[in-house]
């Protein structure tokens, strides 16, 4: 039995060799009574943390009821009183950092105990050590896929759930210094400890919340991940930093790197961390309770967009669900023509709406598709009637995607109809502005060589306001001003568009013809045509699977000549019937 100034590094090695040995050999009894032994206690002090390792291979080696595993867990918790606090840290740090795979929430809810208790007894760089302490664990934790689905949940295969929720107990009673501290004094200058738990819920934001299902799921009582958001929730309004968060965000933003691609990649984690405390706050009502009901409807909208805009241009279901859902919270919050078209100076309102029509384009979830859409015309609604009419332009010059350009078109109609339908005059939907906008709505991309099966869309939406504005506006009256800019109209729009649809009619007629001869000359051979979309070569098409959609073209362009000559029968027979009452 030496003092501690008598050891030397031999001792440490037979120490851990003989300690190691004791447990592989299933004599963790007779250690836990040494270590227990008053007389050994200088010896455990300096030497103890060396088991670690050791020790939590054996407890993973012993089943759940085995006495072994038992007193390994005593052991491992003398060891936490006993040893010495710095050292025992490092060691308790280093298995966690060196554990994997499936293993890892295991390892770490196993230590997380003995950490705790360290912690609690480290007196210099307490706060340097419990946020390396969180950083380490939240980095191991992260690889881990979260558990989406109902049965995910319930499974929890890799302890994550779990994990998740003990890590939240572990850093209560720093939590609680924190707080107790503030109470004490107005100015509570020890920043250190209250950044090191802001960075942990920044990383709680970002993974798991982030990416997990925070639904209520039927026959799951208690929702993990609902318990460890709420959790979060309340350590920042505990340490007085939820609103804060929630209402400036450089609050969220670390101190600035030299190296700038680590300055982006922290930009990022912040900027998710945040989108996802407003998704947590506005659309599941954590902390609903201790925010103040003091800001208007729109300026709520204002300070999610940039939030709404992060979550929007992610991918995955998860993530962009939540941007979704966050958008809508925020739009159902105000009435229709209540936001003012000054909102728009604000680039990130364009590129949210520029966003959404992407989604309602590209992405591959019918159910993201349809609901994108509905939240646009939602937005489309809360604008007073100059901020659609400038959300319409910028749409029209913007979208690229003859749908969205039709969707658009036939909500230009009902504001029109709107203005002349109302008492009160509307000067964006009728005059000048009218016809500014006609001119973007009734064109052809390329003229008469436009590719009008791909244009299907917006050329029929064209073609039904033109012809509402015909019927519903008399010449004598004018209103929308269609009477003045008809020869504009008519040279830009009908005579292209009659040109083209002569010209495509008669290409497809004739590939109709050409194909109908090949395969009347090569019918035993059945030939096909290989069809190749994004790099990837479809099923081959059959000479009849060709026709079909060759005839279904055709069908196309009848049904927009038929439009077409309704419109110019309207035209001629209004401005025949001006010209018989002049004459």
């Amino acid at each position: 039995i030496l003092e501690e100034a008598d050891f030397k590094g031999e001792d440490f090695n037979l120490f851990q060799v003989a300690g190691q040995k004791c447990l592989e050999d299933g004599y963790a009894a007779q250690l836990l009574e040494v270590i227990q032994n008053e007389k050994n206690k200088v010896i455990i002090k300096n030497m103890g943390w060396n088991l670690i390792s050791p020790l939590v291979r054996c407890i993973f080696m012993y089943k759940q009821e085995d006495d072994k595993r038992e007193h390994c867990l005593r052991i491992l918790d003398q060891l936490a009183q006993l040893c010495n606090p710095k050292e025992l840290f490092l060691g308790l740090l280093e298995q966690i950092e060196q554990t994997s795979g499936e293993q890892v929430c295991q390892t770490v809810m196993l230590l997380l105990q003995p950490l705790q208790t360290v912690l609690l007894k480290l007196q210099n760089k307490k706060a340097y050590s419990v946020g390396l302490s969180l950083a380490m664990i939240m980095n191991q934790l992260t690889p881990l896929p979260v558990p989406y689905t109902k049965q995910q949940i319930q499974e929890d295969k890799l302890g994550l759930c779990r994990c998740c929720n003990a890590v939240v107990d572990f850093a209560k009673p720093f939590v609680n210094e924190v707080v107790k501290n503030m109470e004490k004094s107005s100015e509570y200058n020890d920043m250190e400890l209250k950044e090191e738990l802001i960075k942990f819920c920044m990383k709680s934001l970002k993974y798991p919340l982030l990416t997990a299902q925070l639904e209520q799921l039927e026959g799951i009582e208690e929702h993990p991940f609902q318990h460890f958001a709420t959790e979060i929730i309340d350590i920042l309004w505990n340490i007085r930093e939820l609103i804060p968060l929630v209402f400036i965000p450089h609050k969220g933003r670390s101190p600035p790197w030299e190296n700038q691609e680590f300055a982006d990649i922290e930009r990022q984690n912040s900027a998710d961390s945040l989108a996802c405390l407003s998704y947590l706050m506005f659309v599941q009502h954590f902390g609903v309770e201790c925010f103040p009901m003091v800001f208007s409807p729109s300026y709520l909208l204002l300070c999610n967009m940039a939030h709404i805009e992060v979550l929007l241009k992610r991918t995955e279901e998860s993530v962009l669900s939540k941007g979704l859902d966050l958008f809508e919270s925020c739009l159902l919050r105000m009435e229709d023509n209540s936001l003012l078209h000054h909102y728009l100076e604000f680039r990130v309102f364009i590129n949210v709406s520029q966003d959404l029509v992407k989604i309602m384009t590209l992405c591959p979830m019918e159910n993201m598709r349809k609901k994108s859409l509905n939240i646009l015309q939602l937005f489309i609604d809360k604008f007073d009637t100059e901020g659609k009419y400038t959300l319409f332009r910028c749409l029209l010059k913007t979208s690229n995607h003859a749908g969205v350009e039709g969707y658009i078109i036939k909500n230009i109609k009902d504001q029109i109809h709107l203005a002349l339908t109302k008492e009160w005059d509307n000067v964006w939907f009728t005059g000048h502005h009218l016809i500014s906008l006609l001119d973007l709505v009734l064109s052809l991309p390329e003229g008469a060589e436009t590719d009008l099966l791909q244009n299907s869309d917006r050329i029929m939406a064209s073609l039904n306001l033109l012809r509402y504005l015909v019927i519903k506006d008399c010449e004598s009256d004018n209103q929308t001003g269609v009477w003045t800019t008809l020869g504009k109209i008519k040279q830009n729009f009908l005579k292209p568009l009659r040109v083209g649809l002569n010209m495509s009619k008669a290409h497809y007629e004739a590939e109709i013809k050409n194909k109908k001869e090949n395969r009347k000359e090569a019918h035993s051979s059945n030939p096909v045509c290989s069809v190749t979309v994004s790099g990837e070569k479809m099923p081959a098409m059959t000479t009849g699977m060709q026709l079909q959609v060759l005839h279904s073209a055709l069908f196309t362009f009848d049904l927009i000549e038929s439009v077409l000559a309704r419109v110019e029968e309207l035209i001629e027979g209004k401005t025949k019937g001006v010209m018989d009452e002049n004459s």
